[in-house]
């Protein structure tokens, strides 16, 4: 009897990558949907079938679905810094829709979407868990998409029946992070000694690996309907680069950037990306978004899913000597 095949879309980002690697070593029959144009050199070692073809293309979604029993989500566009917020709906709003339909024919036993803790709420008195609604303005166009796109697969699955789980992953950590992220490149500049500051703000952590885990876990044990706050622990900036630092050997970053500083250059990019009409990437809808992050409660994807994660540290760590080993300084 041939086994299910598990389909990963967006198997060539950072997550994406992580998540097919996790299934291929638990010895799954692994299919991923590709564009043409991607980078695939986080899964080029490994094992997998390859379909190619665009989130908007229905009869490529359905060809890559045949015959799988779980999909795997992992597309995002995270340019929170377009001027032109279209992109962010078109891809993560209007594409999602494209696909969530696609899944209703091909009635997969799991759809585990990826999700962010940006859909998370805002409280200052104690940890935030699922059950609080998203309760703060300020995100831009990227959170505004973000949580529309939750809200899409959530009622996919409260009304099309679809067996969709929401995964609201935090900010990520650890080897294979080729492009870089954003994050993963202050990392990476930490680790070559080429970047003395750390940020005065704190923001919630886990490991990617762990990440991925949660993601395979959430396909056998996850609750229709439900989301998933996939996190380990709140972190100062301090604490990441100085930690980053340490795995790397050199000395860590001692100047801090208070966020007044920050906000002060932050609204100047802005200025100049509208005067140069070109995107740049330090926006001041990311400090407000870094701003507001508030510590999280991962108990429900403990106790449902049985997710225990490492210490975040070690992820951090992992990513430093990745960084270090391919020379990546940026």
């Amino acid at each position: 009897m041939t086994r299910a095949k598990k389909l990963v879309i967006g198997a060539s980002g950072f997550l994406g990558s992580h998540v097919t690697r996790r299934l291929v070593t638990d010895g799954e029959d692994v299919r991923v949907l590709l564009r043409t144009t991607s980078s695939t050199r986080g899964i080029d070692d490994l094992d997998v079938e390859r379909h190619y073809g665009e989130i908007f293309d229905d009869t490529a979604l359905r060809s890559a679905m045949a015959g799988c029993d779980v999909i795997y989500y992992c597309v995002v566009d995270a340019r929170m810094w377009l001027r032109d917020p279209e992109p962010l709906y078109r891809t993560n709003v209007d594409g999602l829709r494209h696909v969530l339909d696609a899944a209703l024919g091909a009635e997969p036993d799991k759809f585990v979407f990826t999700s962010t803790t940006g859909t998370m709420a805002v409280d200052t008195q104690r940890p935030v868990t699922e059950n609080d609604p998203h309760n703060w303005d300020g995100g831009g166009p990227y959170i505004a998409a973000r949580v529309a796109a939750e809200n899409l697969v959530l009622r996919y699955a409260r009304e099309h029946d679809l067996q969709a789980v929401a995964m609201c992953i935090s900010t990520t950590y650890g080897p294979g992070d080729w492009a870089p992220t954003p994050h993963g490149s202050l990392i990476a500049r930490v680790a070559a000694g080429r970047f003395p500051f750390y940020f005065d703000f704190s923001a919630e952590a886990v490991g990617i690996e762990d990440a991925a885990r949660a993601m395979t876990r959430a396909a056998r044990y996850g609750r229709a309907g439900q989301r998933y706050i996939i996190s380990d622990r709140y972190l100062s900036t301090r604490e990441v680069h100085e930690i980053a630092a340490d795995a790397a050997g050199v000395r860590p970053p001692r100047r801090r950037l208070p966020m007044p500083l920050l906000y002060l250059a932050a609204h100047g990019n802005d200025l100049a990306a509208r005067l140069l009409r070109r995107d740049l990437r330090f926006a001041a809808v990311g400090l407000r978004m870094a701003e507001l992050m508030s510590p999280l409660d991962h108990s429900k994807a403990e106790y449902e899913l049985g997710w225990i994660p490492e210490p975040v540290e070690n992820s951090i760590r992992r990513a430093a000597h990745f960084f270090t080993q391919h020379q990546i300084h940026r």
